[in-house]
């Protein structure tokens, strides 16, 4: 079968050109003779002193030579070895142009590598039609519909505080070890939506199979298509994992489906583009990041949310939970700083929380969705605001009550924060298999209130 990437449209090439590896430097190879009819992000065919086809893709040129950077191992390639491009008419060259995916509504329930290849050892996938372009520029913002109605995410701590609606983009930013991965899972399992896409970008390998049977489990899966790619693959590999999962939610938003796409982690998107802008000759800037990756990070995660509306102003929608890895939990470093600024919300998990044994580790007080108030009614939102007043309160006083600090009947405010926050903690507790719907969690929220007397 032909790489559902590669070939998309199993198109003729008009001709092809060959050039001659000249040079090898880290991770990019120079060719020579290829630098008339190519352009960056083109993708040649590098063939070892074994015979072996490596494909590449140019990253730079420098002076006469195309600087190609290899999908996958340099192993066994050396100067003098052939390298091809296909020659393609002008229409097609357009259609091709960053690489396509041709994706088929069968792929649900199947693991994929970047380039659109099966993993799960059960067999080749069916190509659809239209090619989806990888690297697809956003709907016309003057176009584009509004979000949808309010969605239901299955996980009472986010239903509650960071409520969502169709189309939506939150951030979940975490450091590591504190329950991420089985949060996205409960988020694929749990939410009410057509179809998930989840791309796991630099993943741990042995950790892969544990998020798809024990996190994702087969009911996750069943609606779920998995882009995996995993730390040991090239950076270009590890980018292209974010593009075949961000245009196969595409292509189902353009089917007018309700799509939930998750995607972990961005940082490591962002490394990856750090590594190839680097081996490209590109300088350092914030903490060693070139200027191309803030650039390139909009423009990937713009590609979220409502489709283009139709005739009757209805339209698809991908609302996207893109996560951060917090590096040494500094929430002001560069990529958790730039994410924030472009998406609709952000929600913050916490090892402190973790620590205390109440999962998921959500920090509802610094978690918040810009959709709110707006998607909820007068009372849900009364009632949540409540409910944020007297955590806050007692996450200022908690350790004065702790020591005896405090007397008892000083402060009707603190009085009553003592009385509903551990029965508040007990609502943002879920297990990993447990799910509430918007109702039940806003049932449980006024139950939680009402030990006040004022709910």
């Amino acid at each position: 079968m032909q790489d559902a990437v590669a070939r998309p449209g199993y198109d003729v090439p008009v001709g092809v050109l060959e050039g001659r590896v000249v040079g090898l430097s880290g991770l990019t190879v120079s060719l020579s003779g290829l630098c008339d009819f190519t352009g960056v992000g083109d993708r040649v065919s590098i063939f070892g002193l074994d015979g072996r086809e490596t494909i590449a893709e140019i990253v730079a040129f420098r002076a006469d030579l195309a600087i190609a950077m290899p999908y996958g191992s340099l192993e066994g390639i050396g100067s003098g070895c052939k390298a091809t491009f296909q020659l393609f008419d002008q229409e097609q060259r357009r259609k091709r142009a960053g690489g396509t995916l041709v994706v088929n509504a069968s792929w649900t329930g199947r693991v994929l590598d970047p380039m659109g290849r099966p993993i799960d050892g059960r067999g080749p996938l069916l190509p659809g039609g239209t090619p989806q372009r990888l690297h697809a520029s956003p709907p016309d913002a003057a176009l584009r519909a509004r979000l949808g109605p309010r969605i239901d995410l299955g996980v009472r701590a986010l239903n509650l505080f960071a409520t969502c609606r169709q189309g939506q983009r939150l951030g979940l930013f975490a450091g590591s070890g504190v329950g991420k991965s089985t949060l996205m899972g409960m988020l694929a399992r749990n939410t009410a939506c057509d179809v998930a896409v989840i791309a796991l970008v630099g993943e741990r390998g042995r950790e892969v199979r544990e998020f798809v049977e024990d996190d994702l489990g087969p009911e996750g899966l069943a609606k779920s298509v998995v882009v995996v790619a995993t730390s040991d693959t090239s950076p270009l590999m590890r980018r292209e994992a974010a593009y075949t999962a961000m245009a196969a939610a595409e292509y189902f938003r353009d089917q007018g489906k309700s799509v939930l796409l998750l995607m972990d982690s961005v940082t490591r998107f962002c490394q990856a583009l750090r590594e190839i802008g680097l081996s490209s000759g590109e300088p350092p800037a914030t903490r060693g990041y070139p200027p191309s990756v803030f650039a390139e990070l909009p423009r990937l995660l713009e590609r979220a949310g409502p489709g283009l509306a139709g005739a009757d102003g209805k339209a698809g929608q991908i609302t996207a939970m893109f996560s951060v890895l917090v590096e040494g939990d500094d929430h002001n470093e560069p990529v958790t700083d730039a994410v924030r600024g472009i998406l609709d919300g952000h929600v913050v998990m916490e090892r402190r929380i973790a620590e205390s044994g109440r999962y998921p580790a959500i920090n509802v007080l610094r978690s918040l969705s810009r959709t709110v108030p707006g998607c909820n009614s007068a009372a849900e939102n009364a009632l949540v605001q409540e409910a944020r007043a007297d955590l806050s309160t007692w996450d200022e006083m908690q350790d004065m009550v702790r020591l005896g600090a405090y007397r008892q009947g000083t402060d009707p405010k603190v009085d009553k924060a003592i009385r509903v926050a551990p029965a508040i903690e007990d609502v943002l507790r879920q297990g990993r298999g447990e799910k509430a719907t918007l109702e039940e969690s806003f049932a449980a929220l006024r139950t939680a209130l009402s030990k006040s007397g004022s709910a």
